[in-house]
C-alpha cells in the first residue's frame, strides 16, 4: 500500500494528537521521499522548537564530599569516611538539570535516525546538530524500559507526540550485519502496529473535527453469567476502537488496516468474517447501554485507488463496511471522513418508500 508521505503525516499527526493548525504540513515535509526521512525531519522540527521553548528539567540527586555545604548533610557518610578530619563534610544536592529520560529518548533517537540508511544527508547533519545541542543530556539504550521510565507531568505534556514519534521510530529500527548503521522496516506493511495508529488517527480526527458525537474507546463486560467459581472472572474484556456516542445514535467504529480489505479466494471478495463478528460482539453489548436508541456499526479500511462501500441491516444493526481512499488531496479525505457517521442518518435502500 502506497500512501502520498503528506497524507502519512497527516496519519502519524492525528495518531499523536499534534493537529496541524489549517491542514498546514511543517517545513520540509513534502520533500520527504520516505517514512525514515519524515521522521527524521519531524523530530529536527520538534527538537528545535523545543529548544527555543526550553527543555523541560527535573531534579536529580549527587552525593559529594565539599568544604561549602549545601543542600542535605549526610551524617551517617560524613561519620563513617572521617570527612570531618580533612575539613569536609558529605552532601546530598538537588540539582535541576535537563538529564531526564524523555530528553535521553530524544537525543538516543537523532542519533539512531543519524545511522540509518536512505537518510538524506543534509537531515543527517541536522540530526548531528540535535546531538551535540544535547551534549549535557545523558545517553540511554532505546527500549521498553527506556519508555517507561517516562513520566510526562501537566507542564511536559507537549513532548508526548514526540515521545510516540520516537517509539515508532525504535521499533522500525533493525541493526544491519556491522552494527554500525540501522535499515528500517516497512512499518506500513506491519499490520499491528498500523492499525493501531489508524485507530488512534480516526479518533483523535473524530474527537478533534465534529461535536455531534461524544468520542471515545469503550470498554464493556460481556452480558454473561459464570455457572460455577471456576469459571468467574475469566471472560475477556470486550473494547471498542472508537464509539460515538449522542442523544439520536450510537456508532460502534472498528479500524483495520489491512493491504486487502475483502478476503478474496478467487471469486468476488467477501467481507473478513473475524472482523464482522467481532464488530456484532461490540454492537450487541454497546446498544445495551442506550437500548431506545439505533446502534450502528462500521468497519473501516484504508486504500489507495479504490473504494469499497457495503451496507447491511443485521439483526436490528446497521452495519457499514468503507474504506478511505488515501491517495487524494487531504481536503477530500477529509470531507469523506467527516460524512461517513451522516450514512446512517440516510434511509436505506431496503427500508426506503422507493424501494417497495
Amino acid at each position: 500500500m502506497t500512501i502520498p508521505i503528506r497524507n502519512l503525516y497527516f496519519l502519524f499527526c492525528y495518531a499523536w494528537r499534534r493537529f496541524p493548525p489549517g491542514g498546514a504540513v511543517e517545513t520540509g515535509v513534502d520533500a520527504s521521499p520516505d517514512l525514515p526521512n519524515l521522521f527524521a525531519r519531524l523530530l529536527v522540527n520538534d527538537v528545535r522548537t523545543l529548544l527555543r521553548r526550553g527543555l523541560d528539567r527535573g531534579y536529580r540527586t549527587f552525593v559529594e564530599e565539599t568544604r561549602a555545604p549545601r543542600g542535605r548533610l549526610l551524617l551517617d557518610d560524613i561519620v563513617k569516611a572521617q570527612t570531618m578530619r580533612r575539613g569536609a563534610v558529605v552532601c546530598a544536592v538537588d540539582e535541576l538539570t535537563a538529564d531526564v529520560p524523555h530528553n535521553r529518548i530524544l537525543k538516543a533517537t537523532a542519533r539512531s535516525l543519524a545511522r540509518t540508511r536512505g537518510v538524506d544527508r543534509e537531515l543527517v547533519h541536522e540530526l548531528g546538530e540535535v546531538v551535540m545541542k544535547l551534549q549535557g543530556v545523558g545517553d540511554v539504550h532505546l527500549g521498553v524500559e527506556a519508555f517507561k521510565a517516562v513520566q510526562l507531568s501537566r507542564n511536559s505534556r507537549h513532548y508526548g507526540p514526540l515521545m510516540k514519534l520516537c517509539e515508532l521510530v525504535w521499533r522500525a529500527q533493525i541493526p544491519d550485519e556491522t552494527g554500525t548503521t540501522n535499515r528500517f522496516a516497512d512499518i506500513l506493511t506491519d499490520e499491528t502496529t498500523m492499525s493501531a495508529v489508524f485507530e488512534d488517527f480516526l479518533r483523535n480526527f473524530y474527537a478533534h473535527h465534529q461535536t455531534r458525537y461524544r468520542v471515545g474507546s469503550e470498554i464493556m463486560s460481556w452480558d454473561a453469567v459464570a455457572l460455577d467459581d471456576v469459571s468467574a472472572g475469566r471472560l475477556p474484556i470486550m473494547e471498542t476502537d472508537i464509539t460515538l456516542r449522542s442523544r439520536e445514535r450510537t456508532i460502534v467504529m472498528d479500524a483495520k488496516f489491512y493491504k486487502e480489505t475483502l478476503a478474496s479466494r478467487g471469486g468476488p471478495g467477501k467481507v473478513r468474517s473475524g472482523h464482522l463478528y467481532q464488530l456484532f460482539a461490540y454492537l450487541e453489548h454497546a446498544g445495551s447501554r442506550a437500548p431506545h436508541l439505533p446502534c450502528d456499526g462500521i468497519l473501516l479500511y484504508p486504500a489507495v485507488g479504490h473504494d469499497v462501500s457495503l451496507r447491511y441491516r443485521i439483526r436490528g444493526h446497521e452495519v457499514l463496511v468503507k474504506t478511505v481512499d488515501l491517495d487524494r488531496d487531504w481536503p477530500e479525505i477529509h470531507r469523506d471522513l467527516i460524512g461517513i457517521p451522516a450514512t446512517f442518518d440516510k434511509p436505506s435502500p431496503a427500508t426506503s418508500p422507493l424501494a417497495a
